[in-house]
């Protein structure tokens, strides 16, 4: 098949079921369902590799299988114990450098770090500039990642990045559900370019709650921008992480008379006291994607749905494999 007949055609799943040996997916630790869903939809195996810790807690892995010549993706979220996860990444990308692979593309569900990326006061890191570094140097030469905190962070990059969004997904998720009295709220001003993406999706309006945080993982709501009242809500953030942000901003939209209210992400980090906040919480139902697992507590819950980005993951990297555009993914 040329180049054009797979683009015209959708270009994926055609070269996806071709089982070409040439493209090798690998999987770290940190989300291993994810990196064989991908696989599945691909039609391969996820490659032979054994990884593991030496006795002092050093990360030891070892390729088992013959990787010259091939180009290979290496999946792993910076998730769960983000700097194991980050380091054993690492090594997995050196080892498969040393034994000559032909390109090695990071595929990096959840980018960690990703909230230090300036500095906002002296003697700060800017940590996502680091793993950027860390990542090109350790032999990685092309990046793909999903939804991240700060979309500026592409450019800390000097090799390619593909940057993946989740808005699609969720918007189906919602649209699916047959509401018809929605409206999107963005839970602060920095979050407004993915609500009014997720708005324009779906065709409603779109509103703001403007906040302050007093200190990190502290937020207050001040003001509510737009008319919540009787309106069903969704409140949209690239994550989750301690779950008190969307959970005061769930409450202060029911006070303001809100039907009920959604709330939706990419990523769950759901850290701390994460999950047992939005057990609590008065939101009718959470929406996320699986590029971070679900903690064991809120699996199987009626109120938290994770959807599979595998298909949209696995195509993407069938799109760099055959040299086709990503963005086409998300012109239709």
């Amino acid at each position: 098949m040329t180049r054009e007949a797979g683009e015209k055609s959708g270009g994926v799943m055609i070269m996806g079921r071709s089982r070409n040996t040439n493209l090798k997916i690998f999987s770290g630790m940190a989300n291993r369902p994810l990196a064989e869903a991908i696989a599945t939809h691909l039609d391969i195996a996820v490659g032979q590799a054994a990884l593991g810790r030496f006795s002092n807690g050093e990360i030891r892995v070892i390729i088992n299988e013959n990787v010259r010549g091939t180009d290979s993706y290496v999946i792993q979220p910076l998730c769960g114990n983000a700097n194991e996860s980050l380091m054993e990444l690492l090594v997995m990308i050196d080892a498969l450098r040393r034994a000559s692979a032909r390109r090695i593309t990071a595929v990096i569900p959840y980018y960690a770090y990703a909230r230090q990326d300036r500095k906002s006061r002296g003697r700060e890191p800017i940590s996502a500039k680091l793993v950027a570094n860390l990542l090109t140097t350790a032999g990685a030469r092309r990046i793909l990642t999903m939804d991240l905190h700060a979309p500026q962070i592409q450019g800390f990059f000097d090799i390619p990045l593909d940057h993946l969004t989740g808005v699609h997904i969720l918007a189906e998720h919602f649209r699916s559900k047959g509401l018809d009295k929605l409206m999107v709220f963005s839970p602060d001003a920095g979050g407004v370019p993915r609500a009014r993406e997720l708005a324009e999706q779906l065709g409603v309006s779109l509103g703001i709650l403007d906040k302050r945080r007093p200190e990190p993982g502290v937020s207050e709501v001040i003001n509510i921008i737009g008319r919540a009242a009787g309106r069903q809500i969704i409140l949209i953030d690239d994550m989750i992480d301690t779950g008190g942000t969307i959970s005061g901003g769930a409450r202060a939209l029911l006070e303001a008379g809100a039907e009920a209210v959604y709330a939706c992400c990419t990523h769950p980090v759901l850290s701390g006291a994460g999950p047992e906040n939005l057990l609590r919480s008065c939101i009718a139902e959470t929406v996320v994607t699986d590029t971070i697992p679900l903690p064991e507590a809120l699996r199987g819950n009626p109120r938290f749905t994770a959807l599979s980005v595998a298909p949209l993951m696995g195509e993407a990297i069938v799109r760099i494999h055959e040299d086709l555009s990503v963005s086409h993914l998300f012109e239709t």
